[in-house]
C-alpha cells in the first residue's frame, strides 16, 4: 500500500463525464490498496467566469472577496468528485481548506502554503480507508481568511500536499501528453520534452 496524491486540473474535471472519468481512475488506484489524496481545480473555465463575474460588480473588487468568490469553484469541484466517488461505492469526503486546514501567508491572490494540518485526513485515510478530496488554489491565513495561490495554483497545492503527508507519489493529471516547451494549446510548435 501506498499513498498516492492524484491532482486534476481543470480540464480533467471541466464536465461531469470528466469528473465520473476520473472518478474511475481513483477507484483503481483505490482499489489497489493505496491511500488516494484527490487535489482538484475548478471545472475549466469557471475561474475566469466568477472573475468576469466580479468586475461587473467593481472593476476593483475588494481583494479579500476576491478570494472567497473564486475559491468556490475548486470546492464545487471537490463536492462533485465526492459524490461521483461516493456512487461508486467507495467511501470519498471533501476537505474544504479551513477544514483541514491548510494554512496560508502572504498577499490576497498570491499566498503560498506554509503548512497543512495532516491528522484528520490521515485518519480517515487510514481508519476509515477513505479517499481525501482537496481543493487546490487555496488555504486559509492565520487571520480567518481564505486566500488563493494564484492562477495554477492547484499544482503547487498537490506537492505542497504531497511533501506534507510524506506521500510515495505525486501524480499531476492534465489534457496533454507530457511536459511541453509553452502550452500546446495554445501554441501549436510546442515540443515535448523527453527529460528533465
Amino acid at each position: 500500500m501506498i499513498k498516492k496524491i492524484l491532482k486534476f486540473g481543470g480540464t480533467s474535471v471541466g464536465t461531469i463525464e470528466r469528473i465520473q472519468h476520473v472518478a474511475n481512475i481513483i477507484q483503481k488506484e483505490h482499489l489497489l490498496g493505496n491511500q488516494v489524496i484527490a487535489v482538484v481545480s475548478a471545472m475549466s473555465g469557471r475561474t475566469n467566469e466568477l472573475s468576469n463575474i466580479s468586475k461587473k460588480i467593481s472593476e476593483k473588487f475588494n481583494k479579500r472577496e476576491f478570494d472567497v468568490l473564486l475559491s468556490s469553484g475548486e470546492q464545487v469541484t471537490s463536492a462533485l468528485l465526492a459524490g461521483a466517488l461516493i456512487e461508486l461505492k467507495i467511501n470519498a469526503k471533501s476537505w474544504m481548506n479551513w477544514q483541514i486546514p491548510i494554512l496560508t501567508e502572504g498577499e490576497h491572490s498570491n499566498a503560498r502554503i506554509v503548512n497543512i494540518n495532516i491528522k484528520k485526513i490521515n485518519d480517515f485515510l487510514k481508519d476509515e480507508k477513505g479517499v481525501a478530496i482537496i481543493p487546490g488554489f487555496q488555504g486559509i491565513s492565520k487571520n480567518g481568511d481564505i486566500t488563493t495561490i494564484g492562477r495554477g495554483g492547484s499544482d503547487a497545492t498537490a506537492v505542497a500536499v504531497a511533501k506534507l503527508f510524506n506521500a510515495d507519489a505525486c501524480e499531476i493529471y492534465t489534457d496533454v501528453d507530457g511536459v511541453f516547451s509553452t502550452d500546446p494549446n495554445k501554441i501549436p510548435v510546442a515540443k515535448k520534452i523527453d527529460k528533465i
